[in-house]
C-alpha cells in the first residue's frame, strides 16, 4: 500500500529532481550500513594480509620501545621513548587508517553519493519525543533491522558451519599428526572461512542495498497535490504565466508598431532623442488646435533609424534626454503628448522653430515634471538627470 501524508493523499508519484535535491540539502541521501561492514571487513582483512609483508619490521620497531640502552640519558628518557612511541601510533594508525577511509569514502559515493548538509546538523526537537521513539521501536524499520540482524547470524553462521562440515573429517584426524600438519591444515581451513563470510556478508550487503534504495524511494514520492504546488513553484502559476505572455505580446506589438512608425518621420516637425537611445518623432502645426502628436518613436536601431530619415527630410533633431525618455515612456504612436509635457514640450519647439528660422538664441532649460523623470529602463529617477 502507498504511504500517504498528512492529508490523507496517498505518495504514488516518482520524486522529481528538485525533490531529491532538496532532500540532500537536508541530509538525507540513500546509505547502506550493511555494504559498509562488507567493504571495511574486506579492506581490514586485506590490509591484515599485507602487513604480514612489513610485520618484522614494524614488530621490530615496537621492540625498540623496551630497549634501554643508554644510563645517560635517563632524565630524557621519558620523553624520548614517549615520543617514539607516538610516531609509531600515528604511523601505524596512517598505515590501517588511510585505506579504510578512501573505502568509507569510496563506498558511500558508489552507493548514494557524498553530500555535506550543514541543515542536518542542526538541533531538531522532534527526536527527543518519547511517543515518535516508541513507535520508531515498533516501526516496520524496526522489524526490517531485527530481520537483517538474524539473517546476518543465519548466513555467517551457516557458511562457517558448511565450511567446517566439508573439512570435519581432516579436523577430526587432525591430532593423528604433528604440530606441522595441523597447521597445514588450519592454513587451508582459514582462508575458506573467511571467504565464505565475505560471500555471506556480501549477500547481506546487496539485500540492505536494494531494501535501503526501495525504502529511500518511497520516502521521496510526491502526491499529486504536492507534484501540481511544486509545478506552480517552479514554473509559475497559469495566472503568473498568462500575464508574462500577455506582457511579451504587447511588447511584441509595440516595437512591431514603432518600426512601422518610421515610415511617418516625413510629416514630422522636430525629433527628440536621447541622443541615440531613444528617439521621438513629434508632429504640431501652429495655429491649429490640439497638443503636439507622436508620429513616431523608438529605441535602439529603430531609434537610430528614425534620427536617420529625420536628417534625410531635414527635420530638426534636438537632444534633450529627460524629455525624449519622458515622451518614448508616456506617449503612445498616433497620439497627443502628455498633458504634463505641453509646458516642456511647448519649450522645445519653440527653441526649433527659432533655430529654424536661422535665428542665434539660447538653448533652453527644459522642465521636466518629478513624476516623468525615467532612467533608460522606465524606472523613476529620484535626483534629476
Amino acid at each position: 500500500m502507498a504511504e500517504e501524508n498528512e492529508d490523507g493523499q496517498e505518495k504514488t508519484e516518482e520524486p522529481s529532481q528538485r525533490k531529491i535535491e532538496k532532500a540532500k540539502e537536508d541530509g538525507k541521501v540513500l546509505s547502506s550500513k550493511e555494504m559498509f561492514v562488507f567493504t571495511n571487513i574486506s579492506m581490514g582483512l586485506v590490509l591484515m594480509f599485507a602487513f604480514f609483508l612489513v610485520a618484522k619490521q614494524y614488530l621490530f620497531e615496537w621492540a625498540d620501545l623496551f630497549v634501554f640502552d643508554s644510563d645517560a640519558k635517563l632524565d630524557d628518557l621519558y620523553n624520548i621513548k614517549s615520543n617514539y612511541a607516538l610516531w609509531y601510533y600515528l604511523k601505524v594508525s596512517l598505515l590501517f587508517g588511510t585505506p579504510i577511509f578512501l573505502v568509507t569514502l569510496g563506498t558511500q559515493l558508489a552507493v548514494g553519493g557524498i553530500n555535506f548538509a550543514p541543515k542536518a546538523m542542526s538541533f531538531k526537537g522532534s527526536k527527543l519525543n518519547p511517543i515518535k521513539g516508541f513507535k520508531n521501536i515498533i516501526s516496520m524499520k524496526s522489524l526490517v533491522e531485527l530481520g537483517k540482524s538474524i539473517l546476518k547470524v543465519c548466513l555467517l553462521m551457516g557458511t562457517a558451519a558448511y565450511v567446517i562440515y566439508l573439512y570435519l573429517p581432516t579436523i577430526i584426524r587432525i591430532s593423528d599428526g604433528n604440530l606441522n600438519s595441523a597447521l597445514d591444515t588450519l592454513k587451508k581451513l582459514f582462508p575458506l572461512l573467511l571467504i565464505a563470510s565475505l560471500i555471506a556478508l556480501a549477500t547481506i550487503a546487496a539485500i540492505d542495498y536494494f531494501w535501503q534504495r526501495y525504502q529511500h524511494i518511497e520516502s521521496l514520492k510526491m502526491t499529486r497535490q504536492e507534484q501540481k504546488d511544486e509545478f506552480k513553484q517552479t514554473e509559475g502559476s497559469p495566472e503568473v504565466k498568462q500575464k508574462i505572455r500577455q506582457k511579451q505580446m504587447e511588447a511584441s506589438m509595440a516595437s512591431a508598431a514603432q518600426r512601422k512608425s518610421v515610415e511617418n518621420v516625413s510629416e514630422a516637425t522636430a525629433i527628440i532623442t536621447n541622443p541615440t537611445h531613444f528617439a521621438v518623432a513629434l508632429k504640431y502645426i501652429v495655429g491649429e488646435p490640439g497638443a503636439p502628436e507622436v508620429v513616431a518613436m523608438g529605441r535602439g536601431n529603430i531609434a537610430q533609424e528614425i534620427i536617420n530619415r529625420g536628417k534625410e527630410k531635414n527635420i530638426t533633431v534636438y537632444r534633450s534626454p529627460l524629455l525624449a525618455r519622458a515622451l518614448f515612456f508616456t506617449s503612445e504612436i498616433g497620439k497627443e503628448i502628455s498633458e504634463k509635457l505641453y509646458n516642456a514640450v511647448a519649450v522645445a519647439l519653440a527653441y526649433i522653430y527659432k533655430i529654424d528660422k536661422g535665428e542665434l538664441v539660447d538653448e533652453p532649460q527644459i522642465d521636466i515634471p518629478e513624476d516623468l523623470r525615467f532612467n533608460e529602463n522606465g524606472k523613476a529617477m529620484k535626483d534629476k538627470d
